[in-house]
């Protein structure tokens, strides 16, 4: 074994990770001061993933490594380790997820896998959700972009360019829940009804099952933070916050406002939020307007409401202009960041009706699940829908739909999903060129009409091939 730094912290490299030596003429992707350092022949670990993933993951990794071949003319080249997760490794070692499988993800720090089996009857509630809690994979990113010719339900796919930005480690997802009829549910109901509702009429029903859902400041944070920087080097314009905050006020309405906190105070020369850009319009539109006018514009019916409110909305308006008016006045907030925010259920519409009025959507757990979703069935579906769980220092890329074991070793399954994963982890690792030749070669793969049937069946005059074919002809079209 050897050793390697991060900061003023040492980790252990092992040699073998669940039996399996090292490439020997590879080295470790590294990560110092905030940045990952990734050598010419970087060790990358995958697991190939149950059912499909077999087929997607070979031809994958033939097209990935077709594209960097190509692309650096045999200068770099990625050293491949299988570790194991899921039914593959139940099978080898008795275990789901193997520890040495985790440290090998740890050490190496940027992996990609394909769709994983959730365990039946206990254990490990879902694979997906125990790496990403292990390795504090907090941002959950789902790029959603429409490629030429893939067939569409909605007439202007075109228009969906969007990545969403889901908070991963909490919500509902963190599990907290009791089931109905135990005894831990009924002390837990029962403290809540006797004494934090004692002075209520809001109770909760006895046959009830009980779920907790945490979020955090620290969490909410992190993630806005890791979104807005991303708009920042993306080049991306509006930044919108997910919520449900009309309902839950101290959970996801609160996100909403650790959101907003974290684009005004720790990126206030580049942000502009859309109530602030609002008032800095009014003034431009007439520079005469009173500090009334202008809280009376954002806050239409603002005159049937209290004067405790009035006075809070005027206050807003004159700190608005006090603080930002000669930073961000005179259209200087146009070219800002626009951070605003939607309530989850209208985002849903919004995203099929108007869908270039969005560009990245920051979102709490159990929402990003949702709208990624629904999202990638505008462009496609899931079958070519890429995903990437991101954390400080580590990266775990994937595939995101699930497993389909009654096509498992057909040879027919779109390997898309994971292939489009694979350039976000190019590009994540800073190998932009290999990344975009398989993004443009799939596209005109696609737009030769030469499909997996998932596309075939929706193409006229569609040639029906295999998964391995595809990826051949992905390769050719480099």
């Amino acid at each position: 074994m050897d050793q390697f730094s991060e900061g003023a912290s040492f980790k252990i490299m092992q040699s073998t990770y669940n039996g399996l030596e090292l490439p020997k003429n590879g080295q470790p992707i590294e990560y110092k001061d905030g940045k990952f350092a990734v050598p010419d022949h970087p060790i990358i670990p995958f697991i190939e993933g149950d059912g499909t993933g077999r087929d997607i993951w070979k031809a994958s990794q033939r097209v990935f490594d077709a594209a960097v071949e190509k692309a650096y003319a045999g200068k770099r080249a990625i050293r491949w380790f299988e570790i194991f997760a899921g039914e593959k490794a139940y099978r080898q070692f008795n275990t789901w997820l193997p520890d040495e499988s985790v440290a090998a993800a740890r050490a190496l720090r940027v992996s990609i896998k394909g769709p994983l089996t959730t365990p039946i009857g206990g254990g490990i509630r879902s694979l997906n959700v125990a790496l990403r809690q292990i390795l504090d994979l907090y941002a959950c990113v789902r790029p959603v972009k429409y490629y030429q010719g893939v067939p569409s339900p909605v007439k202007h796919p075109e228009r969906v360019n969007i990545v969403i930005f889901r908070e991963n480690t909490e919500d509902v997802y963190a599990g907290i829940e009791f089931k109905e009829g135990t005894e831990d549910a009924a002390r837990l109901i029962s403290f809540l009804n006797d004494e934090l509702l004692s002075n209520s009429k809001k109770k909760i029903r006895t046959d009830s099952g009980v779920g907790i859902k945490p979020i955090s400041i620290f969490g909410t944070k992190r993630l806005v933070r890791y979104a807005i920087k991303h708009a920042l080097e993306s080049g991306r314009k509006t930044v919108t916050l997910v919520h449900k905050g009309n309902i839950q006020k101290f959970t996801e309405g609160a996100f909403r406002e650790w959101g907003y906190e974290v684009a005004t105070q720790e990126f206030r020369e580049q942000t502009v939020t859309e109530r602030e850009s609002w008032i800095l319009g009014n003034v431009e539109a007439k520079p005469s307007i009173s500090i009334e006018e202008n809280a009376a514009m954002i806050e239409p019916g603002m005159e049937f409401a209290p004067q405790s409110f009035r006075d809070e909305v005027c206050a807003e308006v004159k700190s608005v202009l006090e603080t930002i008016g000669k930073s961000h006045g005179n259209g200087a907030w146009k070219s800002k960041i626009l951070v605003n925010d939607r309530i989850a259920d209208s985002i849903f519409q919004q995203i099929v009706t108007r869908p270039s009025e969005y560009s990245i959507l920051a979102t709490p757990n159990l929402n990003g699940d949702y709208i990624s979703d629904a999202a990638a069935a505008q462009v496609g579906g899931l079958g070519i829908a890429p995903g990437a769980n991101i954390g400080d220092g580590y990266a775990v890329f994937e595939a995101t739909h699930g497993t389909a074991p009654k096509y498992a070793d057909r040879d027919m399954i779109n390997p898309g999903s994971v292939i489009l994963s694979g350039v976000m982890m190019l590009e994540f690792i800073g190998w932009k060129e290999a990344a975009h030749m398989i993004e443009s070669a799939m596209e005109k793969t696609i737009q030769e009409k030469f499909v997996t049937y998932d596309f075939e069946r929706q193409l006229t005059g569609a040639t029906k091939v295999g998964t391995s074919e595809f990826a051949t002809r992905i390769i050719g079209n480099m």
